[in-house]
């Protein structure tokens, strides 16, 4: 009996994988027709969702599925080969396909460097693919793309709010809509502005489910030495780098950051997935004038004399 049922099993695997097929690159992948059948040609446009998975974890390590799509061109050519973007020229609008990927190719074929903790050898990626539109012109895809990341602020700034209501949080929005919750404004006198340097301890943790990140008010993450920052300057987010100037030297409170004002699409290892709301409690220690640069002292000598 056990034999049998074993046997069953075998013969269902193999009857799965008589419907993937390979690209000349080696590439496994299976295509689910949706209602077009006229295929995407080299010269258009591609809007699609997209979804890593390993297949030894249970959630994606990174997906568009409800945030903004993907866009791209239609490409045959080699720098397309062994991706997802190998079948996409196989595929209509409305498709959706199944690819695997091997980490041990992508290790032979140099495209990534060595395996580490999230790439292991012998472990295979599934990519999950959606064909939403194909646009026949650049300018199609640009205005499309403004479109999807217009609905993305807004539904990011939806998510906040409600936080805030939920929390019993006020707070005051900065230009291009980060959030700020003002529990001590600090000295007036020493506020975090353009040009200064702000000395800050902090806590920051993902709106969806509170996990921290990082911090350096306590000793989870290793470090509790306070953080300088020049204020305005690019070493920091831009949604950070809205809400500092909203305190003073003493000030404490919390940022509410959208995605688009944080790290977007672009996951930050295990800890940020793509397109996460960040929270960060802060509290400023100390506000001082942004060191001289060398040329900054060459110049004043310079005219000393």
């Amino acid at each position: 009996m056990k034999k049998t049922i074993l046997a069953l099993f075998i013969l269902s695997i193999a009857a799965c994988n008589m419907n993937y097929e390979k690209t000349p690159s080696g590439l496994t992948y299976k295509i689910f027709k949706g209602k077009d059948t006229v295929k995407a040609k080299p010269g258009q446009f591609a809007k699609f969702n997209m979804e890593y998975i390993l297949v030894d974890r249970d959630s994606p390590f990174s997906s568009t599925y409800g945030k903004i799509p993907a866009y791209s061109p239609i490409d045959t050519g080699k720098r397309v080969k062994y991706s997802f973007m190998e079948i996409l020229p196989l595929m209509s609008a409305g498709d959706s396909a199944e690819v695997s990927i091997s980490i041990d190719t992508l290790k032979n074929m140099g495209v990534i460097p060595d395996y580490n903790q999230m790439f292991v050898k012998g472990q295979i990626v599934k990519c999950k693919i959606q064909l939403l539109k194909l646009f026949k012109n650049e300018n199609d895809m640009i205005a499309d793309y403004q479109k999807s990341i217009d609905q993305e602020k807004d539904a990011e700034d939806k998510s906040l709010e409600n936080y805030m209501a939920k929390k019993n949080l006020k707070g005051v929005k900065t230009k291009n809509g980060a959030y700020v919750v003002i529990e001590n404004a600090g000295d007036p006198s020493l506020k975090a502005d353009s040009g200064k340097v702000a000395t800050v301890m902090y806590r920051g943790y993902l709106q969806d489910n509170g996990k921290v990140f990082d911090t350096n008010m306590d000793t989870t993450k290793g470090h509790t030495a306070p953080i300088q920052i020049p204020v305005g300057s690019r070493g920091s987010i831009q949604g950070f780098s809205e809400c500092l100037p909203y305190f003073g030297k003493g000030g404490k409170g919390k940022f509410l950051i959208p995605s688009m004002l944080g790290y977007g699409g672009t996951p930050q290892g295990a800890d940020i997935p793509a397109y996460s709301n960040l929270i960060f409690d802060i509290e400023v220690l100390d506000v001082t004038d942004m060191p001289a640069s060398p040329r900054d002292s060459r110049h004043s000598d310079s005219t000393n004399h």
